[in-house]
């Protein structure tokens, strides 16, 4: 199938950074889908996730020390399963360095099979392999992108999980735009892995 034609779920999760003597486990989710090439605005969900009474990592961005209130009565990932399950089981999977985003699935639904990953941020190594940074932030400025995504998600900034999932479908969505990548398979885009590509070209 063309990546083009395919709905494809974006995902984010804000976690706690890893602290001895204690899991690290995401406190917040965010996920948009793209449908035939586009992002879906009336797609977005996003919650907090509770982590309970627990230090978190100093160094781990967000707000999680302005929700620990809001996080202390959220929802547990596993208990989101009702909400989450059209949007994980059929569509394919996307995230900007997607080995967190898949970490967390696996420890919360251990008996979901193995999820197939685009992982945009080996995309856009593909796509630009020059730019001296790939983050995601950084893309959204190079890429012009910010504008729309104020608009999709207003007043949020980087390290929301909602703000973060958004800006990766917009980075997917503009990515399969760039000459030659509308033709790419989901399949291409699963394998893809830029070192391979490099190969390839040399």
């Amino acid at each position: 199938m063309l990546a083009s034609q395919a709905t494809i779920t974006v995902l984010d999760f804000e976690g706690t950074g890893s602290v001895k003597g204690y899991p690290d486990e995401p406190w917040q989710i965010g996920l948009v889908q793209i449908r035939s090439g586009k992002v879906e605005a009336d797609t977005v969900f996003e919650s907090l996730l509770r982590v309970g009474d627990r230090p978190f990592n100093r160094y781990a961005p967000g707000r999680h020390a302005e929700l620990r209130d809001e996080m202390a009565a959220a929802p547990t990932l596993p208990t989101l399963w009702a909400a989450l399950r059209n949007r994980l089981e059929g569509p394919l999977l996307a995230a900007h360095n997607a080995a967190t985003e898949n970490r967390y699935l696996a420890q919360a639904f251990p008996l979901h099979p193995p999820c197939q990953w685009i992982d945009t941020l080996k995309l856009v190594r593909i796509a630009y392999p020059t730019l001296r940074s790939h983050k995601l932030e950084d893309l959204i400025a190079r890429m012009q992108l910010a504008e729309r995504l104020e608009m999709l998600v207003p007043g949020r900034s980087s390290h929301d999980a909602l703000y973060d999932a958004v800006a990766c479908a917009l980075l997917l969505e503009a990515i399969l735009q760039l000459p030659g990548w509308e033709a790419a398979t989901t399949d291409a885009l699963l394998r893809a892995h830029p070192r391979a590509f490099h190969r390839r070209k040399r």
